[in-house]
C-alpha cells in the first residue's frame, strides 16, 4: 500500500479504500491506481496510435508470468503481489480504457462497453460473495459517471449520463467485501442527480461516504 501512495489517488478512491475490509485493500488499491494510469494516458492522448501503444504496453505486461515482468514499477509490481492469478480482469480494464479513443463522436456501444470492463475488477475481488448483477451495475454507473465528470465534450458527458441514468433504477445489494463500491456508487448516484457534478463537490459528499461506508447504501 504504502508503495501506491505516489500514485496519488483521487480523494473518493481514497474515502472507498478507508470502508474496505483491511483484507481487500492492497487489491482494490491496486486496481485504482492502475485505473487511474490509464485514464491519464486516454485523457491526455492527442494522438490515439500513441495512447494505443501505451496501453497495448499494459496489456502485455498482464499477459507475463510474474517473473518475466520488469520490476520497479510501484503499479506493476503491486498488480504482481495482490492479483496474480486474476490479470484477466484487469487487461479488460486496459481494453475499456481503450473504447474511450474511438473516432469521434464517442458510440454509446463504446461507452458502454469501457462501463463494463471497468466493473470487471470488481467482480473478481470479493470471490463467491455477492449477486455478480448487482456489482456489475454498481460498478458501471460508478464507471460512467465518473467519467462523465471529467469529460470537456458535452455531448458525450450527457450520453454518459444518460446511459447511467437507465441503471440509477436498479437497487443493489453488494458483500461486505466491496463497501468501497457502495461508497462509489452511491457517490455517484448523487452525481447524477446533480447533473453530473465531480463526485466529491459539497458538503453533502462526505456525508454520501459515511452513509454508505456504513450502511453499505
Amino acid at each position: 500500500m504504502e508503495a501506491l501512495e505516489a500514485e496519488g489517488l483521487a480523494p473518493e478512491l481514497r474515502l472507498a479504500l478507508a470502508y474496505t475490509p483491511a483484507t481487500m485493500r492492497a487489491p482494490l488499491a491496486t486496481f485504482f491506481a492502475l485505473d487511474q494510469r490509464l485514464a491519464r494516458i486516454v485523457s491526455a492522448a492527442t494522438e490515439p496510435m500513441l495512447a494505443q501503444m501505451r496501453l497495448a504496453w499494459w496489456r502485455d505486461m498482464l499477459a507475463k508470468p510474474v517473473e518475466e515482468r520488469p520490476t520497479g514499477d510501484a503499479v506493476l509490481d503491486a498488480i504482481g503481489e495482490h492479483w496474480q492469478g486474476r490479470e484477466h480482469a484487469l487487461t479488460r480494464l486496459v481494453e475499456g480504457w481503450e473504447h474511450l479513443l474511438a473516432e469521434p463522436p464517442l458510440p454509446r456501444e463504446a461507452a458502454l462497453a469501457f462501463a463494463a470492463a471497468r466493473a470487471e475488477p470488481f467482480l473478481v475481488l470479493p470471490g463467491d460473495e455477492g449477486e455478480a448483477g448487482d456489482i456489475a451495475i454498481s460498478a458501471q454507473r460508478w464507471a460512467l459517471v465518473d467519467a462523465a465528470a471529467n469529460l470537456s465534450d458535452q455531448d458525450e458527458r450527457a450520453m454518459m449520463l444518460d446511459l447511467a441514468s437507465k441503471l440509477a433504477t436498479r437497487r443493489t445489494a453488494l458483500p461486505r467485501a466491496l463497501r468501497g463500491l457502495a461508497v462509489l456508487d452511491a457517490l455517484a448516484l448523487r452525481s447524477l442527480r446533480r447533473g453530473g457534478r465531480p463526485l466529491m463537490e459539497g458538503r453533502g459528499a462526505a456525508l454520501t461516504a459515511l452513509r454508505a461506508g456504513l450502511l453499505g447504501r
